[in-house]
């Protein structure tokens, strides 16, 4: 693995601790995956900074409660830049009602600086 593979999958692994970090921990998590002056911008969501993305990971566990991210895949790239495919799994039942994939660019420390999201499957009425 070079050393900017494994640069990539630090940080996917460090998004999907924020994705999937609980109330209390999600601060923290974000803080570790994020630039301060980070972004996510998805077909429903355009925000920066810590306090923005927080809100946007929260809002997800609310409408999908017992659920969390999972990557599909390998995580794929260059130049600063990283793209992977994920789902949002059940914990109950496996079933997985949405899918996505999300490019990212990282700064010169490996923190996020900005997500463009796609949504490749959503729900009826979600």
């Amino acid at each position: 693995m070079s050393a900017n593979t494994e640069r990539y999958e630090n940080a996917v692994a460090r998004y999907f601790e924020a994705w999937n970090a609980g109330e209390e921990g999600l601060a923290k998590a974000v803080a570790a995956a994020w630039a301060a002056d980070g972004s996510y911008t998805d077909p429903l969501a355009d925000v920066s900074g810590h306090e923005g993305i927080a809100a946007v990971i929260t809002a997800a566990h609310a409408q999908f409660p017992g659920f969390a991210f999972r990557p599909v895949g390998t995580v794929d790239g260059h130049h600063h830049t990283a793209r992977f495919a994920w789902e949002l799994v059940s914990e109950a039942d496996g079933s997985a009602p949405v899918a996505g994939f999300d490019v990212i660019t990282l700064d010169a420390d490996g923190r996020i600086r900005t997500v463009l999201g796609f949504l490749d499957r959503v729900p009826a009425g979600a």
